[in-house]
């Protein structure tokens, strides 16, 4: 299979709801940030980051929480029209997702069709007139062979869903990948190879998600070393900026020409991880 990185040194989901659609402004900017932990960032001044940050969408990550854990203001922000979450069922406090529009989305869906990777409150899909927006958290597989298989049989079925769904509009998906592509996307590739996250078939996937038509958005505008998403809390990882790229935005091909521009924030505080962004022309 090509590599497609720079060498530098069952079920059919849960329909939510149907509504109409609004989008301001001359295109939409979409944000991402795997908050681990929702109920710890809203101590962070993460409502000034959300208030002021401009998107249109915001997706987060590994909420690990459930809604009726949450205050009212905390689970439906004012500074947004609509809010939609996917919480774990099978292990509270584990995993979750949610995401925050001012753009009314068409419909809402929960979840991958395929039932062995539903219930872990991993995917929210929310299908706009120009395009399909997937907000994932996808499985880290960290935790053991088991856990490595799961998540590589989630990339499968998420590949063979947004295939299904690309022959109706585009694909744009962002989130934590939990898998660092190339050897630029994080600081110590040879000490981590053989460590899930950066292991030759988690890599030998994202090759693959590219050679089907799909764009790392980031790496349309930046192709330099020392870009990172995520660090870890130990050994002052983040002030060194020993750290790991694994968030992404990817847009099927055909919106590759409405790409305006795609962005990292590392100095936004309160995860281990930190916001990414993409802008996309609708117009």
């Amino acid at each position: 299979m090509q590599s497609f990185c720079r060498e530098t040194g069952g079920s059919k989901g849960n329909r939510l709801v149907r509504f109409p659609f609004a989008f301001g402004g001359f295109g939409v900017i979409i944000y991402s940030w795997n908050v681990n932990g929702y109920r710890a960032v809203i101590k962070k001044n993460f409502r000034d980051w959300l208030d002021g940050c401009g998107g249109d969408v915001v997706m987060l990550q590994e909420t690990k929480a459930h809604p009726d854990q949450l205050a009212p203001e905390e689970r439906e922000p004012d500074s947004y029209a609509n809010h939609y979450w996917n919480w774990s069922r099978k292990k509270k406090g584990y995993s979750g997702v949610a995401c925050f529009a001012n753009p009314e989305p068409l419909a809402v869906t929960i979840g991958l069709p395929d039932a062995r990777f539903q219930g872990e409150g991993r995917v929210l899909h929310l299908e706009y007139p120009d395009f399909h927006l997937f907000n994932i958290y996808f499985p880290n597989g960290q935790m053991g062979d088991d856990r490595l298989a799961f998540k590589m049989g989630f990339y499968d079925a998420f590949l063979d869903h947004a295939q299904a769904l690309r022959k109706t509009k585009p694909i744009v998906v962002g989130g934590d990948f939990n898998t660092a592509h190339c050897e630029i996307d994080l600081k110590n590739p040879k000490a981590n190879a053989e460590r899930s996250g950066f292991l030759p078939e988690e890599r030998a996937w994202i090759d693959r998600f590219i050679a089907h038509g799909y764009v790392d958005t980031f790496r349309l505008f930046e192709d330099g070393p020392g870009h990172y998403s995520w660090w870890s809390y130990r050994f002052n990882a983040r002030q060194n900026n020993a750290g790991w790229r694994i968030d992404y935005f990817f847009v099927s091909e055909e919106l590759r020409p409405k790409v305006v521009r795609a962005w990292i924030e590392p100095e936004v505080p309160g995860s281990d991880h930190c916001p990414i962004g993409v802008e996309i022309d609708t117009h």
